[in-house]
């Protein structure tokens, strides 16, 4: 299933306040009727996903003079997101790259299903490399979703610190 998200309005869905340049921020995508609708909320205002949410990030706005980061290239996110696969302690991690993967549209979503403990696996195909992986559903909290982030953004950011 494809998602078009809306880029960030950089206001506060609470307030209606402004973001400013190097602010943190949340956005959270929901489900609105047949439609995924993206919300962005400041740090103060943020209580946690909204009800409906189908997904939810940390971010920060960028600083418009700031240069911009790039993604590792494509086949580098691939042969780590295959390595995370030996690394039983990172398969959150491993989970999340994996939807960064699909976002990208470097891999696809051909199914989901359940392993032998009932839990939901995905079932991705990535043509570039004429493979499918299966990749549990290993959902982050708060706190290890930011650890994630800082770890993904200084592994594969270019440029960045």
């Amino acid at each position: 299933m494809d998602y078009d998200v809306q880029r960030c309005t950089r206001h506060c869905q609470d307030s209606d306040r402004e973001l400013k340049p190097g602010e943190s921020f949340y956005s959270a995508l929901v489900r609105e009727g047949a439609e995924v609708v993206r919300h962005d909320y400041s740090q103060e205002a943020w209580t946690g996903p909204p009800d409906g949410a189908v997904g939810w990030w940390k971010s920060q706005i960028p600083d418009r003079n700031a240069r911009r980061l790039h993604w590792a290239p494509n086949d580098v996110m691939l042969q780590f997101f295959e390595e995370l696969e030996s690394q039983p302690d990172k398969q959150d991690m491993r989970y999340v790259l994996a939807l960064l993967l699909v976002r990208r549209r470097v891999m696809r979503q051909e199914d989901s299903e359940q392993d032998e403990q009932g839990r939901e696996v995905l079932v991705l195909y990535c043509p570039r490399r004429e493979t499918t992986y299966q990749v549990p559903v290993v959902e982050p909290d708060t706190e290890r979703t930011e650890e994630i982030q800082e770890e993904l953004a200084r592994l594969l950011f270019a440029d960045a610190s």
